[in-house]
């Protein structure tokens, strides 16, 4: 199996009314000990309404993040780029790419809450198209190109961004993708990558996998371009612990609001699943698929299927969702990154082969030892008699 990347995807979710500073401090010290666990990648949304996703741009709080976590990537989870000028918004990519070293993935969207784009007069099919147009003239920026266009929302003389990027290859892109064929059919034309938010969520959740990746691939084949899986990125939700009951009374703390957010908040039909008690909740997590409250063998074996049934992909995200408290947050990601990720990077089988070859000839060894000891200590009993 290729080495996949692991890492954080943090909208955020939090409960509406908590202290939205305090929120935001233990967003930036999640990533610090992500960073700290040895994880790849951290994406961060960007929101601007219903309560829970608080973080309104992605580009400063990754300036944030970035100056604490020193080795993590970052990606753009993501820019709602039908929002802005494009122009801009790839400049600002460009100087987090410098900011960063060269630790960024410029991920992008139509934007996912409607009372977002209801607010700057847009629906949901505005945002699609004009993400599409979007695109097109940031990826032609991003590769040093002097663009003169003209989109629905802005007009383009001559633009041109003034700096180079930071590394050789310039920032790779990302598209997400949720149920509609609109991200994947962009990453196919440009050749980009893939962030599939979602695909777990729903009772068909493992077909969206696979018809997102057939989509890109079929786009492709019609632009001329090519895409990689190895820039093919899942989010899902995660929940470890040292067993299954610790982990359902660990998410007591906060999967209701979670669930609450989605049945009857945001309108976003999409990730809303059903479940109106907490175990109900809890077994329709498991259950579905949709995600794992469990131990990290339940872990293991999500992202197994996970690969099975995409036929492969480059990176698992665990989607942050505050379901359990912040300490026992903290111990799910050291547990997965302990007991999940070593089985997918190269790092668990060796050591198991070791300690087999070691256990296959331990009672010949052992003897040996006991031997050594045996004749060192008749030497000393003669040397001592000698004496």
């Amino acid at each position: 199996m290729t080495r996949l990347r692991f890492g954080y995807f943090i909208a955020p979710f939090h409960r509406a009314g908590i202290n939205p500073t305090l929120a935001l401090q233990r967003d930036l010290e999640l990533i610090e000990h992500l960073d700290a666990l040895g994880y790849d990648e951290v994406w961060i949304g960007e929101h601007h309404s219903a309560g829970s996703e608080i973080i309104s741009s992605p580009e400063v709080f990754i300036a944030a993040a970035a100056q604490r976590a020193k080795r993590i990537r970052f990606g753009t989870g993501v820019i709602s780029l039908s929002y802005h000028n494009p122009l801009w918004a790839a400049d600002r990519l460009m100087l987090l790419d410098h900011l960063t070293h060269g630790r960024i993935i410029g991920g992008v969207g139509p934007g996912s809450l409607p009372t977002d784009s209801a607010m700057i007069g847009l629906t949901p099919t505005d945002t699609r198209e004009l993400l599409e147009s979007n695109l097109d003239i940031m990826v032609r920026l991003l590769a040093g190109e002097t663009v003169t266009a003209k989109t629905p929302t802005h007009e383009f003389f001559d633009a041109q961004l003034q700096l180079a990027p930071y590394a050789d290859g310039g920032i790779p892109l990302s598209v997400a993708a949720v149920a509609s064929p609109t991200g994947a059919r962009l990453a196919g034309k440009h050749g980009i990558g893939l962030l599939s938010i979602g695909a777990t969520l729903t009772e068909a959740g493992f077909d969206a996998l696979a018809h997102h990746w057939n989509v890109a691939e079929e786009r492709a084949a019609a632009f001329g371009t090519t895409v990689d899986r190895g820039n093919w990125t899942l989010v899902g939700p995660f929940h470890v612990a040292e067993t299954d009951a610790q982990a359902r009374a660990d998410v007591r703390y906060g999967i209701q609001s979670w669930f609450n957010y989605f049945q009857k908040v945001a309108a976003f039909p999409q990730m809303t699943m059903p479940g109106d008690k907490i175990d109900e909740m809890i077994d329709t997590i498991n259950d579905l698929g949709a995600g794992v409250i469990g131990t990290p063998e339940r872990a293991r074996a999500q992202v197994q299927r996970l690969w099975d049934q995409s036929g492969g992909f480059g990176s698992m995200l665990q989607m942050a969702a505050d379901w359990a408290n912040p300490a026992a947050t903290r111990r799910s990601a050291e547990l997965f990154a302990e007991e999940v990720m070593p089985h997918f990077q190269g790092q668990a089988q060796p050591t198991l082969n070791a300690a087999a070859r070691a256990g296959q000839v331990r009672e010949g060894l052992a003897q040996t030892q006991i031997d050594a000891i045996t004749h060192m200590t008749r030497k000393y009993e003669s040397e001592k008699a000698g004496g």
